[in-house]
């Protein structure tokens, strides 16, 4: 799909979606399966990665009824309250990722001794 550079690019499209109208429920389950059920976790950046994988867990624990994904089983048996919060997941990696885009990386010194130059 991506790489970590543009992994944001897919949480970005994903807000968008959540922030639009309809029920929440709704909203989080296109907004998760459409743009970010396909990302590996490889193609997150590490330090993101333990909660993207935790949200993924969470919006697929409930073993789906005929005709549903993993996904939208977990997400209708969610209160609204529930689904916000996991909304409010997507937008906080977001954040993180957004922030991480536009701070330069550190660059990592080393010393070295005058023998091994």
């Amino acid at each position: 799909m991506s790489t970590s550079n543009g992994a944001w690019e897919y949480f970005l499209s994903a807000a968008q979606l959540l922030s639009s109208a309809g029920p929440i429920k709704q909203r989080l389950a296109v907004a998760y399966t459409t743009h970010l059920a396909g990302l590996s976790c490889e193609e997150i950046p590490r330090e993101f990665r333990d909660e993207f994988v935790a949200i993924g867990s969470s919006l697929s624990t409930v073993t789906p009824l005929r005709g549903e994904t993993s996904i939208q089983a977990s997400i209708r048996k969610m209160s609204d309250f529930e689904a916000a919060g996991h909304a409010q997941r997507i937008i906080n990696l977001l954040g993180g990722l957004i922030r991480m885009q536009v701070q330069p990386r550190q660059t990592v010194l080393r010393a070295v001794n005058s023998g091994d130059a």
